[in-house]
């Protein structure tokens, strides 16, 4: 019987290489299943989300365009025309223009106080060693947590003292106490991440540690100022309990302590339609604040989190 042998393989020529070509697998369908299920749950929640907050907005800025039977007799419709009226009523009888300009003047001054101070503070214990370094800055991690209750009846008395009770510029350094340990705790976080190349080519220029701090590393820390000044703005804008205890001059009172004298005052009245232009007329400056900040705010807090 003949047997045919099979011939062995050619050897390969030298240099040359035997590749083999790795197939992909395909990508299950369960995977892509359970991402599109994820995905159409997280933007459910999300839009579900949105109508719970957009809705009450809508419906306060559209009741504080109608007449005061229409509200109760006509609650969800459209005002039949915009009474313009209420919103004046509220601007002048109800003084909402002095308590406008009263939180302008406390909330500006105290923003500016806090941002400078705050972000001089952070830089410091972000960029420099120096023995209590850490305990200063834990310091002001524990303000954060500290309750502003408890501190109520003794800073009550310090302010007494300092004679600075009823008086604008005694809020503002209540005020700029309040925000220090949010800010500092929040900015150290970002000044770590900014490049020291920059600090010490400026040293090596000449350039001394307050006009290195001023001119070129607060330029470079603006997404982390505006992100923080956000925060804080809304803070101080929505503030009710320090100025009810510090600021008892009507001629002083700030925009919240403002907002219950109106809802009082115009709740006897039955003026609905005023009290409602007057809770729009204090809501207007925080949306249009974020909403002209909103994409600094996203900076801010992921340049923060990135090193």
């Amino acid at each position: 019987m003949k047997t045919t042998e099979t011939p062995a393989p050619l050897p390969a020529e030298s240099g040359a290489t035997v590749s083999t070509i790795d197939v992909p697998a395909p990508e299950p369908a369960r995977r892509k299943r359970e991402g599109g299920v994820l995905n159409v749950f997280s933007h459910g929640v999300l839009v579900i989300w949105a109508i719970m907050v957009v809705t009450p907005l809508l419906w306060a800025v559209m009741t504080s365009f109608k007449s005061d039977s229409s509200i109760f007799s006509s609650p969800w419709s459209l005002p039949d025309k915009l009474h313009f009226d209420n919103w004046s009523r509220a601007w002048t009888d109800a003084n909402m223009s002095d308590y406008f300009l009263n939180t302008i003047l406390v909330v500006g001054g105290s923003l500016i106080g806090t941002l400078v101070l705050g972000s001089m503070a952070a830089y410091v214990l972000a960029r420099f060693d120096f023995p209590g370094n850490r305990f200063i800055y834990y310091l002001f991690v524990g303000g954060m947590s500290f309750p502003i209750m408890l501190a109520l009846v003794p800073l009550f008395y310090v302010v007494n003292n300092m004679g600075l009770l009823n008086t604008i510029h005694g809020l503002i350094l209540v005020y700029i106490a309040y925000s220090l340990p949010f800010t500092v705790f929040f900015l150290t976080a970002f000044f770590r991440t900014l490049p020291t190349s920059v600090a010490e080519a400026a040293f090596v220029d000449g350039a001394s540690h307050t006009r290195t701090f001023f001119q070129i590393m607060l330029p470079m820390a603006k997404p982390g100022l505006i992100s923080v000044g956000i925060f804080n703005f809304l803070g101080q804008w929505n503030q009710y309990m320090l100025p009810t205890v510090l600021n008892t001059d009507p001629d002083k009172k700030v925009l919240t302590q403002g907002l219950v004298q109106l809802a009082v005052s115009q709740g006897y009245k039955g003026d609905w339609s005023g009290l409602f232009a007057g809770l729009v007329m204090a809501m207007l400056p925080v949306l249009g604040a974020y909403v002209v900040f909103q994409r600094q705010v996203v900076q801010g807090l992921t340049a923060g989190a990135l090193k």
